[in-house]
């Protein structure tokens, strides 16, 4: 027979109830996310302190650790700490405890250190056996007032006595200290302010209860960090106050100086919760790496004051290198307002005046409980010298009373029955001394009876009026002011913190750029070739490959815009400071590696755009191989995306040579191969769209083609026009020997070609400003010459010899300094 199965409810225990598991899990989850909110993470808006704070500032009091008297082991505050009132971990509490010693932790420490108590380096404090601790000036008016009944108890842990639910608090330690807690959930991160400020703003708001929190950021001007350092962003910081929750940018300072051989980068001071050992490592890994060049030497000479020595090689941007420190290191942080903290036991976002408003009600409770309990205590002191009063006027009889009584209980009921004495009274009286029966000694006790009557009288009208209670809450923060209040530490800057672009990162400099016919670009420093006289060798440039020659050089600013346009007809755009830069003699990289080219697509023109280009109407001219011309304005290409734009439509086999600006008035002067240039107005040629073909700009002969175009500007009358062969011969030619022709003629002779001197390969108009040449071979020779070495000729002559090029070498390219 089959066994009977018993339901499963007939085999639960009486004593267990069945729950649903969902249920109790959140229920059990939610009860340990309120403890941990309630009772550890969060700090009360009325003291600003957590739970471990306030029992450790509590118990340092009743071990009389106060900051006139002598410190005690930490490890003695600790175990009274978790024996009495906080019964967790050690660790926690001595951490807890350590935090508030530490004059880069908080604002205005609460707890006074003897030992190792921590650095800013992240070093850990000596073991608690080690270390000694007492309470600040500033923790004791946090305790102020306290035995006098000012707030609420509550049973400790195993309800064997009692703590304070808060303290007295006569400081508002929430914004002055500052916190960070992570809750469940939530969490809060409120930064330290300057005392003054805050008791000022404080006062203020008692006066004028309707004002806002933008009347009181007139007080509060920022956070003031204990490390010191820089706010940027007074409208981000009022937001912040205003609501609770924000964010603004943090520097700390750094100073460039000068020194012989260079420059070092002095920084004083560091954003707040920024480990200084990690910030110094972090640079230092920086170089190392090859991320940040041109630090020779990275030093800290830190005592009892921050500071770090960055020292700069010869030759280095100090700014570029400190805005990369800005940029990519904790020298410059972000910190989060989220001004999160309970109030009557429930968390909430507050900002800054409904912090202060918390603490102005509960400093009004405190004054009031303080001032009733004195009042008690003084009522119950008057009570006892009208007894004392009395029973002097009548001593007597007293006397025989106290005599014919036969114990001290019967003399207490005879004194309470014949005189009508309370039972304080006659407990007074019995216990009164014999030397109070001398005159002065009973002229005291009318004196203490008349100033209790009169103290009396100001506690029960002070009792009785809000007004009074709030100047006294004014007096005693205008007192504390007085006592404590201190410079600024922190810096608050009314604009925002610049945003760093990759532009700020590099120093504006004269920069030349080589681009060579097989594609490959650099950057280099023009101090890398040096001068020579004419006629001269030249150095070695870059390191070419086999048959590749350098096509284009030119100096600009390394913040420059390029623009490159290719033999298709498209332009593309790129910033200078973006090219790599390199040494005289390396090759570059490939222009593949920075532009989205196609395969059979290659670059025939690049032009720098300046700052000053931008912001002038000038348009972009451009010419193709065979001799059209196209303009358009300037504008179309500022912003040209990665993968390019069509700049020009070309006719079959004709490829876009060069591509110039120009401006109202100016003309342009075009030069072929065979030694013809055309001289013609700007205006010749009208603006197109983008996507046109272009007019002729010049008739061509038979097997002839352009090599060249410039613009001839207002004072081209006094220029030149430089021109030089593929042999390394040159010369210049008044432009006053070029006539002003209409656009789409053959032009005129502008140099006498031979087998000596090969065909033209540069055209260049120059002016008084040039003061030396670059021209660079195929085979990347170059030299520097002075410009005044080259001669003046006629259109018509041959020129001179201005490079000696070795065999099989030629001419490539030309630039003007």
């Amino acid at each position: 027979m089959a066994k009977k199965e018993t339901p499963l409810s007939e085999g639960i225990s009486k004593n267990i109830v069945p729950v649903n598991i969902s249920s109790e899990m959140k229920e059990s989850y939610l009860d340990y996310a309120m403890s941990v909110i309630t009772s550890r993470a969060l700090p009360d808006v009325r003291d600003g302190l957590k739970p471990v704070h306030r029992r450790i500032l509590y118990s340092m009091s009743e071990l009389g650790l106060t900051a006139s008297s002598k410190a005690r082991k930490s490890a003695a505050v600790v175990g009274d700490v978790l024996g009495k009132y906080h019964p967790h971990g050690d660790t926690a509490v001595y951490d807890a405890m350590v935090k508030m010693a530490q004059n880069f932790s908080h604002r205005y420490p609460l707890v006074i250190g003897q030992g190792n108590f921590g650095s800013i380096d992240g070093d850990n404090a000596a073991a608690m056996r080690y270390t000694e601790a007492k309470m600040s000036k500033m923790a004791g008016e946090l305790l102020r007032d306290l035995e006098k009944e000012t707030v609420e108890w509550r049973p400790n842990y195993d309800s064997t006595r009692k703590e304070p639910t808060v303290l007295p608090a006569a400081v508002p330690n929430l914004i002055l200290n500052g916190t960070l807690g992570i809750a469940v959930g939530m969490a809060t991160s409120i930064p330290p302010h300057n005392l003054g400020e805050m008791i000022d703003a404080t006062v203020y708001l008692i006066d004028n209860e309707d004002a806002s929190t933008e009347d009181l950021t007139q007080f509060v001007t920022g956070p003031d960090f204990p490390t010191g350092g820089i706010v940027f962003g007074q409208k981000d910081l009022h937001h912040a106050y205003a609501s609770g929750r924000g964010g603004v940018v943090c520097r700390g300072d750094a100073e460039i100086l000068e020194k012989k051989g260079g420059y070092e980068i002095v920084i004083t001071s560091i954003p707040y919760r920024v480990n200084k050992s990690d910030l110094i490592v972090h640079i230092a890994d920086l170089v190392r790496e090859k991320k940040l060049e041109g630090i020779r030497d990275l030093r800290d000479e830190s005592t009892k004051d921050i500071r770090v020595v960055v020292e700069l090689k010869q030759g280095a941007a100090p700014q570029k290198i400190l805005n990369f420190l800005y940029k990519h290191t904790e020298l410059e942080t972000m910190f989060h307002f989220n001004m999160l903290a309970l109030v009557d036991g429930t968390p909430e976002t507050l900002s800054l005046k409904r912090i202060l408003t918390e603490f102005v009600k509960h400093r009004i409770i405190v004054v009031r409980r303080r001032t009733e309990y004195d009042l008690k205590k003084a009522l119950e002191r008057e009570h006892i010298l009208l007894g004392l009063k009395k029973a002097l006027d009548q001593i007597d009889k007293v006397i025989k009373t106290i005599k014919t009584s036969r114990d001290t209980i019967i003399a207490h009921a005879n004194l309470m029955k014949e005189f009508k004495f309370s039972a304080l009274q006659a407990t007074a009286i019995l216990e009164m001394k014999l030397q109070r029966l001398a005159g002065l000694e009973r002229k005291k006790i009318e004196d203490e009876l008349i100033e209790i009557e009169e103290l009396i009288k100001k506690l029960k009208e002070l009792l009785g009026s809000a007004k009074k209670i709030l100047k006294v809450i004014k007096d005693e923060l205008l007192e504390i002011k007085e006592k404590y209040g201190d410079p600024r530490r922190t810096r608050v800057i009314k604009g925002g913190a610049k945003i760093l672009s990759d532009e700020d990162l590099v120093a504006e400099k004269e920069s030349v750029l080589v681009f060579t016919e097989g594609g490959y670009v650099k950057r280099t420093d023009p101090g890398e070739y040096k001068s020579q006289k004419r006629g001269g060798v030249g150095v070695i440039d870059l390191d070419t490959k086999e048959e590749d020659f350098v096509r284009t050089l030119f100096h600009t600013s390394t913040h420059s815009d390029l623009l490159f346009f290719t033999d298709k007809g498209k332009a593309y755009q790129m910033k200078m400071y973006e090219i790599a830069e390199g040494k005289r003699a390396t090759r570059g990289k490939s222009i593949m590696n920075f532009l989205s080219l196609a395969d059979n697509e290659k670059v025939t023109s690049i032009l720098p755009m300046t700052k000053e280009l931008k912001q002038s109407k000038s348009s972009l001219v451009m010419i193709t191989l065979r001799g059209i011309i196209k303009k358009v304005a300037g504008d179309a290409f500022k912003d040209v995306r990665k993968s390019g734009l069509i700049a020009i439509k070309l006719k079959d086999e004709d490829e876009l040579l060069s591509t110039l600006f120009v401006n109202k008035g100016d003309e342009i002067i075009l030069s072929t191969k065979n030694g013809q240039a055309i001289r013609f107005k700007e205006g010749d040629a009208r603006e197109m769209g983008r996507s046109a073909s272009g007019v002729k700009a010049m008739t061509l002969k038979k097997g002839d083609e352009l090599i060249g175009a410039d613009v001839i500007g207002p004072n081209g009358k006094q220029g030149e026009f430089l021109v030089m062969s593929t042999n390394g011969y040159g010369k210049k030619t008044a432009l006053k020997e070029y006539k002003v022709q209409k656009r789409g003629g053959s032009g005129i002779k502008t140099m006498k070609i031979t087998p000596k001197t090969g065909k033209l390969v540069v055209g260049h108009v120059v002016g008084e400003e040039i003061t030396e040449i670059i021209s660079m071979s195929k085979k990347s020779q170059v030299v520097r010459v002075p410009f005044l070495s080259v001669p003046k000729l006629g259109r018509q002559t041959q020129g001179v010899r201005i490079m000696k090029l070795r065999e099989g070498d030629n001419i490539a390219s030309l630039t003007c300094l």
